[in-house]
């Protein structure tokens, strides 16, 4: 068999984009006749079965042995799938599926169900659904049982009604991304986070079954179940997603608890962010911003709060508390591709992802985490909803709500004028040595209710700073023409080893006009 060229994706670019370089086939069930008739399925005998699992030990799975352990990097990307034969290939129109191959990274399994009309029928995988090329044909001969499959995308026509792209991707214990038009793979999402951070072994929440159903016929709306396991809690998850413009996914979940938690992370999102010029770092780079996302958003009530991401020089915490928060996610804003100078990664692509609880979440926070790294191979942003409630063992819990996937999510947007760009460096004035122990901000505010104020009305700056002191503070119109795009400078001095919180807004009177910023600064 001949040697397919290999796919032009850097490591990270493979990991993060779902290639459809390797992936497998999805037949109809050959297990039985049982089986191929089909069982009744609900989303209400799903949620009993993750009760029942629940009284039960959790079934950690094995590691795959055999070739499939032999596969890395360079021999996983040499296996292909023939598209004719996706499930729902055979339709005349709507969305398709591939499924991901076991092996390298991904060893461990799933199973994958179709539902149609209302009865669940397996779907069955052999090595003859693939295409093996150079060194993979070698370890995977043909007649190699497969023990199953390590994920799934959805295919959908989301850029042109005559192609089918890629739109969803679920692969790695409950991880899962989406896409708006127009986007590139960048961050993921999660089922749930349990234990993040919180001084003990976290624990990954595996989703262990899918069952896959298409909406209406002509419709490129898909609900796919699944059944959420690990050491702590099993659950029952139903994700409808709806392709466009901005992908939505309506997610609803029900929990049952085998033991004690000490933290539960509920919509949990994962990113990157190496570097950006509020935070350039050691790097020595020809681009001016490597990241996936680059701030975090939180609404609640009227107020829009903006913190812009950091690379720490040590394991970052923020928690922004909240009553009934009405959306919140990590944000990719600047959408210029002069804005990244990257022709490879094209940063400028990555979609936002915004959460919208579908009901009140009451009192919580939401918990950012920030982990140094060096590459931007890695994912070292977290943020993730922490009910102010306890979970215990035989507690249930459920909740609902929104992923907003897309260049500019509507659940992003508001009235208040937006955060721009943050700026940082060292303090002191220009032309003259830097002023190395002190750190200056420049915030840029644009746009909103800012050209709206007049001399009677000043636009007048709001700041607080905990764990060090405003040594210096500007505040500037930028525009003199339209009047709505302002400038804060701040210079603050803080301790070694200090951990600093700001917080800054434009008033005028008592009306805020902008988005508030806010930022952690670890000194060193």
């Amino acid at each position: 068999m001949a040697v397919v060229p290999p796919v032009p994706f850097s490591r990270r670019a493979f990991l993060l984009l779902g290639s459809a370089a390797a992936a497998v086939m999805v037949h109809a069930p050959v297990a039985s006749a049982q089986d191929r008739e089909g069982a009744p399925f609900s989303f209400d005998a799903l949620i009993e079965r993750a009760r029942a699992a629940a009284a039960a030990p959790d079934r950690t799975p094995e590691a795959l042995g055999g070739p499939f352990a032999k596969l890395d990097y360079d021999t996983y990307r040499q296996i292909q799938f023939n598209e004719e034969t996706a499930v729902w290939a055979d339709r005349s129109s709507g969305p398709v599926v591939h499924a991901y191959h076991p092996g390298w990274l991904f060893d461990a399994t799933v199973r994958l169900n179709e539902v149609e009309d209302g009865l669940a029928r397996p779907l069955d995988f052999t090595a003859a659904n693939f295409d093996y090329y150079g060194e993979a044909a070698e370890l995977m001969t043909p007649d190699i049982a497969l023990p199953g499959v390590a994920g799934f995308k959805v295919n959908a026509a989301l850029n042109d009604p005559d192609r089918l792209d890629e739109v969803l991707s679920f692969l790695g214990a409950s991880y899962f991304r989406a896409l708006g038009q127009g986007n590139r793979y960048g961050l993921s999402a999660r089922g749930l986070a349990v234990n993040t951070a919180t001084g003990g072994e976290e624990e990954f929440p595996r989703f262990s079954e899918f069952w896959l159903e298409r909406g209406q016929p002509e419709a490129d709306a898909v609900t796919i179940h699944a059944l959420l396991e690990s050491q702590s809690v099993t659950g029952a998850y139903r994700f409808v997603v709806t392709p466009g413009q901005t992908t939505t996914i309506d997610v609803t979940l029900r929990l049952f608890f085998r033991r004690d938690i000490d933290q539960l992370g509920v919509a949990p999102l994962t990113s990157m962010f190496l570097f950006g010029p509020n935070d350039e770092g050691p790097f020595e780079d020809y681009r001016t911003r490597v990241h996936d996302s680059e701030a975090l958003l939180l609404r609640s009530g009227e107020t829009s709060l903006v913190r812009p991401l950091n690379n720490p020089p040590r394991l970052g915490n923020s928690y922004l508390w909240a009553q009934s928060p009405r959306a919140f996610g990590l944000i990719q804003r600047h959408r210029r591709f002069e804005d990244y100078l990257d022709a490879g990664a094209h940063y400028e692509a990555r979609p936002s992802l915004m959460v919208e609880p579908s009901e009140d979440w009451g009192r919580g926070s939401v918990r950012l985490i920030e982990i140094p790294s060096d590459l931007e191979a890695n994912d070292n942003i977290v943020a993730f909803w922490v009910p102010e409630r306890a979970f215990k063992a035989g507690d249930a819990w459920g909740t609902s709500y929104r992923l907003h996937w897309g260049m500019s999510p509507p659940t992003a947007d508001t009235s208040l004028a937006r955060i721009s760009r943050t700026l940082a460096g060292f303090g002191g004035f220009a032309g003259v040595e830097p002023l190395r122990d002190q750190r200056k901000f420049v915030i840029d505010f644009e746009g909103g209710a800012l050209g709206e104020p007049d001399a009677a009305h000043e636009v007048t700056a709001r700041t607080v700073v905990t764990g060090g002191r405003i040594v210096g503070e500007v505040l500037e119109r930028l525009d003199a023409d339209r009047g709505n795009a302002w400038r804060l400078v701040l210079d603050v001095k803080a301790d070694p080893e200090a951990i600093v919180e700001l917080k800054a807004e434009l008033a005028s009177d008592d009306r805020v006009l902008t988005e508030t910023w806010i930022y952690q600064w670890m000194t060193e």
